[in-house]
C-alpha cells in the first residue's frame, strides 16, 4: 500500500515542481512605483499638534516627520474631519503620503494611514506562543509550514500572476506547493498523510473544475474596483476571470487541509481501536464523524465569506434594490460562486477522503497500543505517634486465706480447715448483750 501511495504521489509532487519552474518568471522584472505610475511614496511621521481652526469639518495636523527627504522637520496639514474621517490624538504614529515635488511644502504631503508595525508584531508573537504552548514541536512544524505559505504566495504565485501568467495555473500549482509543504512538515511522511494529499488534491482538481464551469454559465468577468485598479496600474491585459478562480482554490485550500486531514485521523484511530473493522465499517464510522465536522466547516466557509464581503453588502442594501437584484450582482454573485463550488469540494473530501483512507488503513499494520500503566493505589501515609509508656500494673493486694473465725498463718504450715466442734471451742465465746429493760411507764 504504501508502494502504491508512492507511485501515486511521486508523479504529482514531480509535476507540480516543473510546473512551478515553467511558470515562474525567470528574468522578468517587474516595474512598481514611480515606473507603473504611482509617484506616492510612504514617510512616517508623529503628530505634535492638532488645532480645529481649519474649517467646520476640518482639522489642521501637525506631524514631524522621522524618515524621507524632509527628516525632523515639522509641516501642518489639514485633514478632514467628522463621519467616515479618522480620528487623531497627539502622539499617534501616522504614514504619510509624499508626492515628490518638494519636500518641505505642507501640500507635498496626506496623512494616509496609522502605523501598526508593533501591535502586529506583538499579536504575532501571542499568535506564536499560543501555537507553540499547546502543539510544542508539531506546533513548531506548522509555524515553519504557515511561513513556507507566505514565501509561496508572495515569491511564486504573485509574481507569476503579475508577470501575466494563467493565474488559474499559477494557483493549481502553488496550491499544490503549498499541500505538500504544509502537510509533510506539519504531520511527517506516512501513509496516513498521504491519504490526506490524495483527498485533498482530488477536491482541489474538482472545486477547479466546477469554479471554472460556473463562472462561464454565470458569466462572471471577476472585474470588481480591485480588479480593476490592478489591471489599469499593470497597462497589461490579465485574465481577470482566472483570478477570480484563483482566489477560490487558494481560499478553499486551508479548509480542505483540515477536513481531509481530520478525516484520515479519525479512520486511523478507529482501526487502532478496533482492528476487526472491516473497509465498510471503517466507512461507515467514518462518515458519520464527517458529517458532523462538513457541517460547521461549510458554515465556516459561508460566513468568511459573508464577512469579506460586509461592507459590500452594506452598500449594495442602501441602494433600495429588490433581493435578487442584489444576489444577481457582479460583486455578489463571484462570492456565491466562490463560496458554493469551495463548499461543494468540501462536502465531497469528506466521503472521498474518507473511502481513501479506509482503503489504506485496513492494509496497514495496526500497531500496537502503548498500554498505560496501571494506576497504584496509594500507600496510606502512617502517622507516627509516640508510643504509650507501658502501664504499670499495681500491685494487688495479698489474698487472705484461712478461717474467718480464728485467722491463719502461712508461716505454720498448710491450712487445715478445723472440726466444727474444735471451731466452736476454740472461738472466744462472746457474751450476750444485756436485756432491755422494759419500761413501765412511771417515772
Amino acid at each position: 500500500m504504501r508502494t502504491l501511495l508512492m507511485w501515486l504521489l511521486v508523479p504529482l509532487a514531480l509535476a507540480t515542481i516543473v510546473g512551478a519552474a515553467l511558470l515562474y518568471p525567470f528574468g522578468h522584472e517587474q516595474k512598481t512605483g514611480a515606473a507603473i505610475g504611482l509617484h506616492q511614496k510612504p514617510v512616517e511621521a508623529v503628530i505634535t499638534g492638532l488645532q480645529a481652526n481649519c474649517g467646520d469639518k476640518c482639522i489642521a495636523i501637525t506631524v514631524r516627520m522621522t524618515d524621507g527627504d524632509a527628516s525632523g522637520q515639522s509641516v501642518t496639514i489639514p485633514s478632514p474631519q467628522g463621519p467616515g474621517a479618522p480620528h487623531f490624538q497627539v502622539g499617534d504614529e501616522v504614514v504619510l503620503s509624499y508626492s515628490g515635488s518638494q519636500p518641505q511644502a505642507a501640500e507635498s504631503y496626506q496623512i494616509v494611514d496609522f502605523q501598526r508595525g508593533w501591535s502586529l508584531f506583538v499579536l504575532a508573537l501571542l499568535f506564536a506562543g499560543a501555537v507553540l504552548l499547546l502543539g510544542r514541536w508539531q506546533g513548531l512544524a506548522a509555524l515553519g509550514a504557515l511561513l513556507l505559505s507566505f514565501a509561496v504566495l508572495a515569491l511564486f504565485i504573485m509574481p507569476s500572476i503579475l508577470a501575466g501568467e494563467n493565474p488559474l495555473l499559477v494557483a493549481v500549482v502553488g496550491a499544490g506547493l503549498i499541500m505538500f509543504v504544509v502537510l509533510y512538515l506539519t504531520h511527517g511522511v506516512s501513509a496516513r498523510t498521504s491519504t490526506a494529499v490524495l483527498g485533498t488534491l482530488v477536491s482541489l482538481a474538482l472545486i477547479g473544475v466546477l469554479g471554472a464551469l460556473f463562472s462561464v454559465v454565470s458569466k462572471l468577468t471577476g472585474l470588481d474596483e480591485d480588479t480593476v485598479n490592478l489591471v489599469t496600474l499593470l497597462g497589461t491585459d490579465i485574465d481577470t476571470r482566472g483570478l477570480l478562480l484563483a482566489g477560490t482554490l487558494i481560499g478553499a485550500l486551508g479548509v480542505l487541509d483540515d477536513v481531509t486531514v481530520t478525516q484520515t485521523s479519525a479512520v486511523w484511530e478507529l482501526r487502532r481501536a478496533n482492528d476487526k473493522l472491516t473497509w465498510r465499517e471503517l466507512f461507515a464510522a467514518g462518515s458519520r464523524i464527517g458529517r458532523d465536522h462538513m457541517s460547521s466547516v461549510v458554515n465556516t466557509l459561508v460566513m468568511a465569506y459573508a464577512g469579506a464581503a460586509l461592507p459590500l453588502l452594506l452598500a449594495i442594501s442602501l441602494a433600495g434594490r429588490s433581493l435578487g437584484e442584489v444576489l444577481t450582482a457582479q460583486q455578489i454573485a463571484q462570492e456565491i460562486v466562490r463560496t458554493l463550488v469551495g463548499s461543494i469540494g468540501l462536502v465531497a473530501a469528506v466521503p472521498v477522503t474518507t473511502a481513501l483512507a479506509a482503503l489504506v488503513a485496513v492494509r496497514q499494520e495496526v500497531p500496537a497500543a502503548e498500554t498505560p500503566p496501571e494506576p497504584t493505589e496509594p500507600e496510606p501515609k502512617t502517622v507516627k505517634r509516640p508510643k504509650p509508656e507501658p502501664k504499670t500494673e499495681k500491685p494487688r493486694p495479698a489474698r487472705i486465706e484461712g478461717d474467718l473465725f480464728i485467722g491463719y498463718d502461712p508461716d505454720k504450715g498448710p491450712w487445715e480447715r478445723p472440726s466444727a466442734p474444735r471451731a466452736r471451742r476454740a472461738a472466744p465465746a462472746r457474751q450476750a448483750p444485756p436485756a432491755r429493760r422494759r419500761s413501765s411507764g412511771s417515772p
